[in-house]
């Protein structure tokens, strides 16, 4: 498991998150969500051991997570950070040649079901071809822990739905664990065992989704909305 233990994560003088505790389970698909700079991408970052937190402490089983533990990560960034000049190919190789854990069969059959060619240049695809590469690059390796940042902004609604398709259908969702952030939460809610709703670098809400209509009789949408308002009520954010 993953646990994160009052974690805090300043750049400069400026706070991105404040406070953090979680924890993060095998066998679970989790979703970050909430408002552009509320701390999404540094908590994936933190958590993939790609920056290191201000205070507190972060954990896989037991042991500190530093840049050494992406042998158990398998991290997917929003950018893209590609050679450009290589083939889908290329870069499958190149990932087999990095990590020892990465499957080419694995990776070429996800390309397949993407509808990818191995032979196009990664400069002359799509965004939406690109972002099913990144996908395929990811799920290619067989670790216990995904962690996604933004894997579907920008894409059409075809794009995001072969990219939630390949997630359930190339991870063992027993075994493994997908973190993900996101803001398309209406479409990716169905995937979803936990989401956790962050605001100002505070986690201000982390439940199961499907407690959320019972324990509170609004459907995940209306009820991140409600956490929004009352936040912005209050002039505080509370953890729930």
């Amino acid at each position: 498991m993953i646990e994160l233990q009052n974690v805090s994560r300043k750049f400069g003088h400026k706070k991105a998150l404040t406070d953090i505790n979680l924890l993060i389970t095998k066998g679970k698909i989790m979703g970050l969500a909430g408002e552009n700079g509320g701390g999404k991408s540094t908590l994936i970052k933190l958590m993939a051991g790609l920056l290191k937190p201000t205070n507190g402490s972060i954990t896989l089983d037991g042991l500190p997570i530093t840049r050494r533990s992406a042998t158990h990560i398998s991290y997917l960034p929003d950018a893209d950070m590609f050679y450009p000049n290589f083939t889908v190919a290329q870069l499958f190789r190149f990932y087999e040649s990095q990590f020892d854990d990465f499957s080419l069969d694995k990776a070429s059959h996800i390309a397949d079901f993407l509808n990818i060619s191995l032979d196009d240049k990664l400069k002359n695809l799509s965004k939406g071809s690109r972002g099913r590469a990144k996908v395929a690059i990811t799920l290619g390796r067989n670790t216990p822990y995904y962690l996604l940042d933004e894997p579907f902004s920008g894409f059409d609604p075809m794009v995001r739905q072969d990219i939630m398709k390949g997630l359930i259908k190339f991870t063992d969702t027993e075994k493994q664990t997908i973190v993900l952030s996101t803001h398309e939460i209406r479409e990716v809610e169905p995937l979803l065992d936990e989401i956790v709703i962050l605001k100002d670098g505070q986690v201000i809400a982390h439940e199961e989704t499907e407690n959320i209509r019972d324990l509170y009789g609004k459907d995940t949408i209306s009820w991140m909305m409600s956490l929004f308002k009352e936040g912005e009520e209050h002039g505080t954010t509370t953890n729930r």
